[in-house]
């Protein structure tokens, strides 16, 4: 006896939207740089022409984050208004700056026998794009994509539904008057989680997916997905304060790192301090920390030299050590030495940045060949570890993965390649 499997109304409509991004896609593939670049801009000028109405729609959202009581840092990102909305068209325009991967002859050559050889950079098709509550990664996402000749199928969560809406319509309304399918930009909030499952399984129609968001989303999909993944990590990031590092700039490092923008996967999360300079050291940028509002967790050394200088923390459990917070909190433990902080780092981190400040080259070069993350770096804030401040315009989310692309992924790392292979009567013998 057959059985015949029964679509669900969510099956068939999102097998639907990923069947028309195929079939529109190979419209992009055959435009060129300048028309691409074209049309990102033009998509920029109507994000900003539409500000109000995108910041209204966002306005919806984030009522319902707050009746929901969401975390602050979760909130920030979701927040938009017209300067963010005007920053999020700027990446487009950066992403129209950047040269176009497609084409790229990546090796080749002329073989011995008079084959022609190359192997060059081709669209990946389209992309599948499962994200929370960040509407600017709607716009990224969609940008890059379609600057690397692919187009995308978007799932932003239930949270951004009314944001990714509005910006998502204004999208498509542009593809639309350059004579462009709809299509290449498609979204799927509407069919909730049920829609990412559905998305998962759509092997043939998608032909990478890239999870961006909390470790419970990421590890759903890499678990789950039969279509290929880039796993786009959390961002349990550290950094140690060396016995031999300026503990002025270290104040400023550790304060940037941790306030700057707090809801971000590259915000400091674990603040490792040198046991011989931790008296001098914690206090200061502790205070500085607690000024901004940044809850403490320390360990017992540090909650006693913190304490002993007036300011306040909490006990640190070994939860906090695995925690990325995305909130104003920080976990402090003071270590013994560099060995110490290694050790720490390869316990706990999820590979994606760590940062020793240090004026001794000899540790700053052990930090930077022994630590293996994506992104590693020496007397600097881990708020650098971002496509934009690497220089790839927007980014469409930071591998912690090593296969095909790691760290911030900008044009290139959402390419596939193929080899040419030109002759001229050539056969085998």
């Amino acid at each position: 006896m057959t059985v015949t499997r029964r679509h669900t109304d969510v099956e068939t409509a999102v097998l639907a939207a990923a069947r028309a991004a195929k079939e529109a896609q190979p419209a992009l593939a055959r435009l060129h740089r300048s028309q691409k670049d074209a049309l990102l801009l033009a998509m920029a000028d109507a994000l900003v022409e539409r500000s109000t109405e995108i910041v209204e729609a966002n306005a919806h959202d984030l009522a319902a984050a707050d009746a929901s009581g969401m975390e602050a840092g979760l909130r920030d990102r979701l927040a938009l208004s017209e300067e963010r909305v005007a920053a999020i068209a700027q990446q487009l325009r950066d992403a129209a700056a950047l040269p176009d991967p497609v084409g790229e002859v990546v090796r080749g050559g002329l073989l011995d026998n008079g084959l022609e050889l190359r192997q060059v950079r081709v669209p990946m098709g389209v992309i599948g794009m499962v994200y929370e509550a960040r509407p600017n990664v709607t716009v990224d996402a969609a940008g890059l994509s379609l600057k690397a000749g692919s187009a995308v199928v978007l799932r932003g969560g239930s949270a951004a539904l009314h944001s990714n809406t509005a910006l998502i319509a204004v999208l498509r309304s542009v593809l639309a008057a350059q004579g462009l399918p709809e299509d290449l930009v498609i979204g799927i909030d509407e069919h909730g989680r049920d829609g990412v499952d559905v998305l998962m399984r759509a092997r043939g129609l998608v032909d990478l997916l890239i999870p961006r968001g909390g470790a419970g989303l990421i590890r759903r999909v890499v678990e789950n997905s039969l279509v290929p993944v880039i796993e786009t990590g959390t961002g349990n990031t550290h950094v140690f304060v060396d016995a031999s590092a300026d503990l002025e700039q270290a104040a400023a490092i550790v304060h940037n790192a941790k306030t700057q923008r707090v809801g971000v996967c590259n915000s400091l999360e674990t603040l490792l301090v040198h046991a011989d300079v931790a008296e001098r050291a914690l206090p200061a940028i502790a205070a500085g920390l607690v000024e901004a509002g940044v809850r403490i967790h320390a360990d017992e050394q540090a909650g006693e030299i913190l304490a002993a200088a007036g300011v306040a923390s909490e006990p640190a459990t070994e939860e906090d050590w695995d925690t990325e917070y995305l909130a104003l909190e920080i976990a402090v433990r003071v270590v013994e030495d560099l060995d110490a902080a290694l050790e720490h780092i390869r316990a706990w981190s999820t590979g994606h940045t760590e940062s020793i400040l240090t004026a001794d080259l000899r540790s700053q070069q052990r930090f930077l060949t022994e630590v293996d993350s994506a992104v590693v770096m020496a007397n600097a804030s881990t708020r650098f570890s971002d496509g934009g401040e690497f220089g790839f315009g927007a980014e469409i989310g930071i591998s912690t993965q090593k296969l095909h692309a790691r760290g911030p992924m900008g044009l290139t790392e959402i390419t596939a390649t193929k080899w040419i292979v030109v002759g001229q009567g050539h056969v085998r013998p």
